[in-house]
């Protein structure tokens, strides 16, 4: 046995087994198993019934799955885990049968799924009908979601083929293992087919968030925090909110008459608190999510889960820290905004967009990337979603990679924020061959909050007193608050009439 082989073992000593995990997981004493007797797969005397019986005395379990329910910091969830012991987790026809059962049930009762594979994908022994039962899970897991109802994946070591790829990567949220083995193809067929091993370091969790297909690697101790906490979310009520909360204040109207050069220098301010400060400063039950779930990600784009008092929301955040230490806002950056929106839409979640931005990459990647094609989808995406939208401008608006996350029910704009089709130093070289005319092109552009408000971009300005930067957590909770009010006050509408109210809207602008 050589050094690796040991280290794994050791790590797999480690590792909880399926029932251990749940009881680290749920409310203790709250499990209940759904598991019924399993009708028998295997014909008596054959060496698939051996090998069947040889591993329910051995692992404890009568199959490669468990299934029930419990409850989460109180809140009642389904929850179904492979056992590796069995068989390495590997998935049958008793075995499929017993999760698509779970997972209709938890539909029917319109409870949360939690999954926790750890396998080694379809089991040989039944060939091509165990193969296909990979599409009745996927089928199952499809309706609940499309039930509006939340499923959170736990990827254990290991998880490969079938398994990792229908159930297992179905997640709206999807955490893995510290160190664990996930990947389509197992490692050791991989080299029984090409004589040569697979690389290492590819098919490890945390090479599956850097690339951004899993949203978090956690210990199977801080698990459960990590599911309450997107619960809290996911599930959390969007009717009965408290409609008579502080709207928030507004700036006077001389305060807010800042020149727009001023407003552009103040939004640039390194100092300035961005989307990571207002979630951290004035949100809770916030969980960070990671990259598009299909192999991108971008540091400019973040996309979060949160609440802003007593309003859930899917936040998609601009960061225009990172922009400026990693580079500017790509292709793949508005790909992860997508899938945030395809979230809130899918479980009726509101959207909060926040632009902060210097603009778009402009570069050769970012154009066969297909730049332009993924700012007018999420154009589209927004103005079409039917779940309720609130778009901060929160500092600076360049460009499409602003316009992109603009469209929304209604639009909130910080004191200093700004929106432009260029930075004003681009549209000056531009129109004047030098960026010397930037203050005066800015001013005449009308970019400045009191201009949009005034054209009807903007419906409320957040006041900075006298700036975001020299008092960013009473900022940040004044923002907070505003979008709460908001939220709250789209919540009591149905879809079909925000729809209509924001066509209208955006079919207004400029016909007065």
């Amino acid at each position: 046995m050589n050094r690796s082989e040991q280290t794994n073992r050791r790590e797999r000593a480690k590792r909880p087994d399926a029932r251990t995990l749940i009881s680290r997981v749920l409310d203790p004493g709250s499990w209940r198993s759904w598991d019924e007797p399993l009708v028998e797969r295997a014909a008596p005397g054959t060496p698939y019934a051996d090998d069947l019986a040889a591993a329910r005395a051995r692992s404890g379990y009568d199959e490669s799955v468990i299934t029930g329910e419990g409850t989460l910091a109180g809140r009642r969830v389904a929850i179904m885990a492979c056992e590796f012991s069995f068989l390495a987790g590997s998935i049958g026809v008793a075995a499929a049968e017993r999760l698509v059962r779970a997972v209709e049930r938890a539909t029917a009762e319109r409870l949360p799924l939690l999954a926790a594979p750890a396998s080694g994908g379809t089991r040989m022994q039944e060939g091509a009908l165990a193969f296909v039962q990979m599409v009745k899970i996927t089928a199952a897991v499809a309706a609940h979601r499309a039930a509006g109802l939340p499923y959170v994946v736990y990827l254990r070591h290991p998880t490969t083929g079938g398994v990792f790829a229908s159930w297992g990567s179905l997640g709206h949220v999807t955490a893995a293992e510290p160190g664990a083995l996930i990947g389509f193809l197992g490692p050791r067929v991989f080299e029984a087919l090409y004589g040569y091993p697979f690389p290492e370091g590819v098919q490890v969790a945390e090479n599956l968030f850097a690339n951004g297909l899993v949203d978090a690697v956690v210990s199977a101790e801080d698990v459960r925090e990590v599911a309450i906490r997107a619960l809290a979310v996911l599930s959390a009520p969007t009717d009965g909110l408290d409609r008579d909360i502080d709207r928030g204040p507004e700036p006077e109207e001389a305060d807010a008459d800042v020149p727009a050069w001023e407003a552009i220098t103040r939004s640039r301010d390194a100092d300035r608190p961005g989307v990571r400060a207002l979630l951290k400063l004035a949100a809770h039950d916030v969980t960070p999510l990671h990259g598009t779930g299909t192999g991108e990600e971008d540091p400019g784009l973040l996309l979060a889960l949160a609440r802003f008092g007593t309003a859930p929301a899917v936040v998609l955040g601009q960061d225009w820290g990172r922009q400026r230490a990693a580079g500017p806002l790509g292709p793949a950056g508005l790909r992860v905004a997508r899938r945030g929106m395809r979230l809130a839409a899918e479980l009726g979640l509101p959207l909060v967009t926040v632009i902060d931005t210097p603009g778009a990459a402009l570069s050769k990647a970012a154009e066969e990337g297909g730049l332009a094609a993924e700012i007018a989808r999420s154009l589209a995406d927004l103005v079409m979603l039917e779940a309720p939208t609130v778009c901060l401008l929160l500092g600076e608006g360049a460009g499409g990679a602003a316009l992109a996350l603009l469209p929304a029910d209604r639009v909130v704009c910080a004191q200093h924020g700004w929106l432009s089709p260029l930075p004003p130093e681009g549209a000056s070289a531009i129109m004047h061959r030098t960026v010397d005319f930037a203050p005066r092109i800015a001013e005449a552009q009308g970019v400045r909050a009191t201009d949009l408000k005034r054209d009807g971009i903007v419906d409320r300005i957040v006041p900075e007193c006298p700036d975001a930067s020299v008092e960013p957590e009473e900022f940040c909770r004044r923002v907070a608050r505003t979008l709460e009010y908001e939220i709250i006050g789209l919540l009591g509408r149905t879809a079909s009439e925000r729809l209509a109210a924001r066509f209208a809207r955006y079919r207004s602008l400029g016909s007065a």
